[in-house]
């Protein structure tokens, strides 16, 4: 997520492992993707260590046994090295779709080495500069993680082999913490599916975790990790707490928050509503969805091959009080009344409406705080790109001095277009035909649709309510053929950048303005959905960017705001302020093995 311009490093960075007791099927990496971007919001970068799908690599090893018929250890090792391969792809294709900027990369590309038996190697270094290079374009690194290159050749690590390589990655990276994802939410005195008291364990030292997890973490990771005092967090998907391997601790059972189903009402059944919805029947342990609000119910039951149940009816779709509504009509009338009710009456609120948060923010949060519930509004401005989190994260730490950025899909089109010589009136046009730009398309080109976010990010940045009125807006319309000649002359690029900074004698300004940008400019580059963000600290400027509009980033954003409130319930914390705090603060921070 966040990268230090001036620095050229990671503000923080998490290794996170995803074993195949978690990867058991294609749709889980999705789930995985879900757990990423929690981290990647929350202000990391994540190195994610991938093993190959659940029994992929025994049937590797099986056709292998049969077609070489005991052929070399060396040739072997490259088979079953596949899996990993195929894994670390799928998992880069679904934070592709997510909206997450990654980049996958196999051993030999990151100078990951190892030496030993070719099924049963050890990593012996990493060239981690090339690796943190990779942060300056993206937010996560995937990695196979059950082999490396040898001397001859690809060589594995053995069995939990995925476990050393996080470790290892933690060590060589500096990373802030390593987190093995596991099917169980920590470490157990007992087997939890055999034992009925079996206790979960908040902390233990490296050699009890040998002897008490049975394997649950590779015995070689625990010893490496030991050997360079390194944290082990281990913990389940989605789950806000985790069972700490360290040195110099005295064992301590944690609690097992008994989960609560929660009943969640979707309004709109849109693309994002639509994907929303896809995200929530895939937990059905944790959430059961009420009928979503649409205008024509019969036309979506027609068209959905989901087991979904449609209303017309506020009053249907609301019956009973959800535990959390979710808002993604659109536009200011009905969806800004029901915004209003539903925190009244006592429901969490989780909404991508930024026209709506933008008119009514102090509004919402009052009627939020007042009933003790949540407003949550993460995908209102830049889709899949945490900048709000950012935004509260790099405040509670220093001054912000400015934000600014690109934040319209539209204009980025129209732009593009531009540059290659399209007059304005068509570049416009084809926007419409590509389904980039309304029929009216004015709330784009005028500058409205940026106010709104604007509005958010001085609200969030420097705790002012501005009104979208006050906000001075640049239309696209005003540009002139001299003017885009000019520009597209000297090689730079026009972009729509709105910003907000704090003046001198404590006022702060917000405006919205078609700018030209040098090429090398770190937000010249953006294009159609991409959104990009800039922070600027009295010492550094940080950057965030990625996927701003569509349906898988912007329903991300909305699914992780969910998420955070399932979570807030477990933690005892489900009445919380109505300002998004950091999902993962109540985890203290550890890089060695003193316990913070």
């Amino acid at each position: 997520m966040p990268l230090d311009l001036d620095a050229r490093k990671p503000l923080k960075l998490c290794v996170l492992k995803f074993g195949s007791s978690v990867l058991q099927k294609p749709d889980d990496y999705v789930r995985a993707a879900h757990e990423i971007y929690r981290h990647t919001r929350a202000g990391e970068k994540v190195v994610a260590v991938v093993s190959a799908l659940e029994g992929e690599t025994d049937a590797l090893f099986a056709v292998g046994g049969d077609v070489g018929q005991g052929s070399s250890d060396g040739l072997m090792a490259r088979l079953v090295r596949c899996g990993e391969l195929k894994s670390a792809a799928l998992m880069g294709l679904a934070l592709e779709r997510t909206g997450i900027p990654s980049a996958v990369l196999d051993p030999h590309e990151m100078g990951l080495m190892a030496d030993g038996e070719p099924l049963d190697a050890n990593l012996t270094g990493l060239d981690s500069d090339r690796v943190l290079a990779h942060f300056e374009n993206a937010d996560v690194i995937v990695a196979p993680g059950f082999f490396g290159e040898g001397v001859a050749g690809p060589v594995t690590l053995g069995r939990g082999g995925t476990d050393l390589t996080a470790v290892e990655f933690a060590h060589w990276l500096d990373a802030d913490r390593v987190r093995l994802i596991k099917d169980v939410d920590g470490v157990y005195t007992d087997d939890p599916a055999k034992v009925a008291d079996a206790e979960r364990l908040d902390q233990l030292d490296y050699d009890e975790a040998v002897r008490v997890s049975r394997g649950l973490v590779q015995e070689k990771a625990i010893f490496r990790a030991r050997d360079n005092q390194i944290v082990i967090e281990v913990a389940a998907l989605g789950r806000p707490y985790a069972t700490r391997i360290a040195g110099r601790v005295q064992q301590r059972p944690g609690p097992v928050p008994a989960a609560r189903k929660l009943k969640v009402a979707v309004l709109g059944h849109g693309a994002v509503g639509a994907g929303v919805c896809s995200h929530l029947l895939a937990h059905p342990g944790r959430f059961e969805l009420a009928p979503v609000l649409v205008r024509d119910p019969a036309k979506h039951a027609a068209a959905c091959d989901r087991p979904l149940e449609f209303t017309d009816d506020p009053a249907v779709a609301l019956a009973g009080t959800p535990d959390i509504v979710v808002e993604t009509l659109g536009g200011t009338d009905t969806a800004r009344a029901l915004s209003q009710s539903v925190l009244r009456d006592g429901s969490h609120l989780v909404t991508a409406n930024k026209a709506v948060v933008a008119l009514d923010i102090e509004r919402l949060n009052d009627l939020a705080r007042q009933q003790g519930r949540q407003l949550r509004y993460s995908a209102a401005i830049g889709g899949g790109v945490p900048i709000l989190e950012l935004v509260d994260l790099l405040g509670r730490n220093g001054e912000i001095l400015a934000v600014e950025g690109v934040m319209n899909g539209t204009c980025n089109f129209i732009f593009d277009q531009l540059k290659q010589g399209t007059r304005l009136a068509d570049a416009v046009s084809e926007a419409q035909r590509l389904g980039f730009a309304e029929a009216d398309p004015s709330t784009d080109l005028d500058g409205h649709d940026a106010a709104d976010k604007l509005v958010l990010l001085a609200h969030h940045a420097f705790g002012v309510t501005l009104h979208p009125s006050q906000i001075e807006k640049e239309s696209l319309n005003d540009l002139d053929g001299n003017r885009i000649r000019a520009v597209n002359e000297k090689g730079m690029v026009f972009k729509q950048i709105a910003r907000c900074e704090a003046t001198p004698d404590g006022r702060v300004e917000a405006r919205v303005e078609i700018v030209a940008l040098e090429p090398d400019h770190p937000l010249a580059g953006l294009v159609n959905e991409g959104n990009g963000f800039l922070v600027k600290l009295p010492q550094k400027t940080v950057s965030v960017r990625g996927k701003g509009a569509g349906r898988w980033p912007t329903a991300e954003a909305v699914f992780a705001d969910i998420m955070d409130i399932q979570r807030s319930y477990l933690t005892g914390e489900a009445e919380a302020s109505p300002v998004p705090e950091n999902p993962l603060s109540h985890i203290r921070r550890m890089s060695t093995g003193q316990v913070a």
